[in-house]
């Protein structure tokens, strides 16, 4: 494996995000990052909410603050993650919590099979940020969708998380530019175009039916890129 391989990988993403978990959850809680607190979770949240579902997974849930607004608005939500202190840190904050509500699942795992239950919506706020992980668990998300139900992605809008690299697919090195806190390492992330989203989302036996772009109120520019996806 050459040294590039070794840090641009889906286990180095996994890494990284364990090594950060308890700067992230600071920082997420203390509404620390601009584009969060002005744009993108009201967006997440209110994406969902349209839809209507009875029933959510919020499938790389970080430290559950999504799953949390979910409940909040008559969902009966439940969260997945990868990484077990940020699983952790959603359980103490909803201490009322069943036990199955937050689950330590990778992506590998689920695409294993390793989620039994069907919801109406899959949630995939900010999380879809692998290679080969990504495509596996996005092609196993139909087989755990109710009837009618769909597929929420939320992402870097691919031209404005570009800047000035070529607009190919292909993993970049991560930054936590505009955090503040004791980070390490940070996660490196498999960058796609919108052509690379359409085209996994294909593969995965989703079709796109609803795109948005949520606009910054002082850049004028997207902040992000929505993709509402279901089965055929």
């Amino acid at each position: 494996m050459s040294a590039d391989d070794a840090r641009h990988s889906d286990a180095r993403v996994l890494a990284a995000w364990r090594e950060n978990a308890a700067p992230w959850t600071r920082t997420v809680r203390a509404q620390a990052i601009e584009s969060r607190r002005l744009v993108t979770d009201r967006a997440a949240i209110e994406a969902a909410a349209r839809l209507r579902p009875r029933t959510a997974l919020d499938l790389g849930c970080g430290e559950g603050w999504l799953t949390r607004a979910l409940l909040a608005r008559g969902i009966d939500a439940r969260g997945s993650d990868a990484v077990p202190a940020l699983i952790e840190a959603a359980r103490r904050a909803d201490p009322a919590a069943p036990p199955q509500r937050y689950a330590c699942l990778s992506y590998e795992d689920i695409a294993a099979g390793a989620l039994d239950a069907r919801f109406d919506l899959i949630v995939c706020n900010f999380s879809l940020l692998g290679g080969d992980a990504v495509d596996a668990v996005l092609a196993a998300l139909p087989a755990r969708l109710n009837e009618g139900g769909h597929v929420l992605i939320q992402t870097l809008h691919p031209p404005t998380a570009c800047a000035d690299a070529p607009y190919r697919d292909g993993w970049r090195d991560g930054s936590w530019a505009g955090c503040e806190g004791d980070f390490g390492e940070p996660a490196p992330w498999y960058f796609r175009t919108l052509g690379g989203w359409l085209a996994l989302l294909q593969r995965s036996g989703l079709t796109l039916r609803e795109l948005q772009e949520p606009v910054h109120p002082q850049t004028q520019r997207p902040a992000s890129l929505i993709l509402l996806a279901a089965p055929g």
